[in-house]
C-alpha cells in the first residue's frame, strides 16, 4: 500500500523541525506544501492521474535561488532579496508542479554562491540561515540540499551548478547527484551566474527527477531548444539497470 503524500510530508516536516536548529540547512518551509500533498492524495484516490510520475506526491526542497511564485522567498541566501516578489515559477518548478510534486521549502546555500566574495565566505554560510554544516566543510553552494539529504530530512532536492556546486557537496556529504548538460534543463527563473555554465540538477533519486524537469522552455529557449532534441523517447529511467554494478570494481 502506497504511503499517503500528506503523511509523508508530515513526517518530513517533523524531521526538519527536529534537526534544522543544529544543521541550519533549510531556510523556510512552504506554507502551501500541505495543500499540495492533499491534492496529490486526492488525485490518487480519484485515479485522475493515470500515468503518474514517480515524483507525484514526493516532498522536495528547492535551493534558495530557484524561484517559486508563492509565499516563499527567493533570496540566494541574502537579506537583500528578502521579501522580493518573483513574476512566475521557475521553468523547472512549473514542470515539477505539473507532475504533482510537493515543494517542501527552500534549502540553504552559500550566499550568492560565494561569487560576491570568492574564497572569503565559508562553504554553507548565508546571512539568512547562518552556517549549515553536518560533520565537516559541506563544500559548494548547494550545501543545504546535500546536508538535508544526508541527514534524511528530505529525499529529493533541486539545485544548480556553475562550477562544482552540485558535484562537491554531494561528494562531501555522500549523496547521489546528477549534473545535467547545460540546456537539458531550463535556467529560467533561477538566479544566474554564467549562461555558459549554469545548469539545474539534483541531489536525489536522480533519474526520476531528471525525467520530470528536462525539456524545452520558452523562458530559456536558446539553450533548451538545442538540447531537447537529444532527450530519448520514454525518458532516462528506462536505462536504469538494477544489476548494473554487478562485476564492477570499487576503490576507496
Amino acid at each position: 500500500m502506497a504511503v499517503k503524500a500528506l503523511l509523508f510530508l508530515q513526517w518530513i516536516i517533523v524531521s526538519v523541525l527536529n534537526f534544522n536548529s543544529v544543521l541550519r540547512s533549510v531556510l523556510e518551509i512552504n506554507p502551501h506544501a500541505r495543500v499540495q500533498a492533499e491534492e496529490a492524495d486526492r488525485q490518487r484516490r480519484s485515479n485522475s492521474h493515470h500515468s503518474r510520475s514517480f515524483s507525484h506526491g514526493v516532498p522536495m526542497l528547492l535551493k534558495d535561488m530557484i524561484a517559486m511564485d508563492d509565499k516563499m522567498n527567493t533570496t540566494a541566501g541574502s537579506y537583500a532579496l528578502l521579501g522580493s516578489v518573483v513574476g512566475q515559477d521557475a521553468g523547472v518548478v512549473e514542470k515539477l508542479m505539473n507532475v504533482g510534486a510537493v515543494i517542501l521549502g527552500k534549502a540553504s546555500l552559500t550566499e550568492w554562491y560565494s561569487f560576491r566574495a570568492l574564497a572569503k565566505i565559508p562553504n554553507g554560510w548565508c546571512a539568512r540561515g547562518g552556517q549549515a554544516q553536518l560533520l565537516q566543510d559541506p563544500c559548494g553552494s548547494s550545501s543545504g540540499s546535500a546536508i538535508s539529504m544526508a541527514a534524511n530530512m528530505v529525499t529529493v532536492s533541486l539545485v544548480s551548478e556553475t562550477d562544482g556546486s552540485i558535484l562537491c557537496p554531494a561528494d562531501y556529504n555522500s549523496v547521489v547527484r546528477l549534473k545535467p548538460t547545460v540546456g537539458l534543463t531550463s535556467r529560467a527563473g533561477v538566479v544566474p551566474i554564467s549562461s555558459r555554465q549554469d545548469t539545474i540538477g539534483t541531489v536525489a533519486d536522480a533519474v526520476v527527477l531528471l525525467d520530470a524537469i528536462v525539456g524545452f522552455d520558452p523562458g530559456d529557449s536558446e539553450a533548451t531548444s538545442e538540447a531537447a532534441q537529444f532527450i530519448p523517447d520514454g525518458g532516462y529511467k528506462q536505462f536504469l539497470n538494477e544489476d548494473g554494478i554487478i562485476g564492477k570494481d570499487w576503490g576507496l
